[in-house]
């Protein structure tokens, strides 16, 4: 097995185009190695291309769009790394939104490994509570009004 030599900046085009397609609604699957890792909070570790497309599958049931503000992206690189800190905003099916710096939710980090030009690992961390309804076990969101900053 033949590995391709990668720029940092060929790690950061794959990523774009990963949130670039998340934010278009299209599928990222292809972007992944067949053997990849994805985390997603709440819901574990997706082993490979079929339980990450399960995973989406279950995200994609909750989410009616979502928009990442590449713009304002902050990346950090080492080798195969590529750490990337960013904001969000979007609305749930429920009919709920979320804005980073309106509402709780929205801000996040998504640590990637992408060799080969497929992404061979991506491990996320956000609150995934996007429309602040878990107020009962977070006395502060309850006093700032379920979620809503001031």
């Amino acid at each position: 097995m033949e590995t391709r030599p990668m720029t940092d900046e060929q790690r950061k085009a794959i990523a774009l185009e990963y949130f670039k397609r998340m934010d278009r609604g299209e599928s990222v699957l292809d972007l992944f190695d067949e053997h990849a890792e994805f985390y997603f909070p709440k819901w574990g570790i997706a082993r490979g291309r079929a339980e990450i497309g399960r995973l989406f599958e279950d995200l994609m049931g909750i989410l009616a769009s979502v928009s990442h503000d590449v713009a304002y992206l902050n990346f950090v690189e080492q080798g195969d790394m590529l750490v990337v800190e960013g904001t969000s905003s979007g609305s749930l099916k429920s009919g709920e939104t979320w804005r980073a710096g309106l509402t709780h939710a929205g801000r996040w980090c998504d640590v990637f490994e992408i060799r080969d030009f497929r992404i061979q690992r991506c491990y996320v961390y956000l609150d995934p509570d996007y429309g602040g309804n878990d107020v009962e076990r977070y006395s502060w969101l309850r006093q700032r009004g379920e979620g809503r900053l001031h």
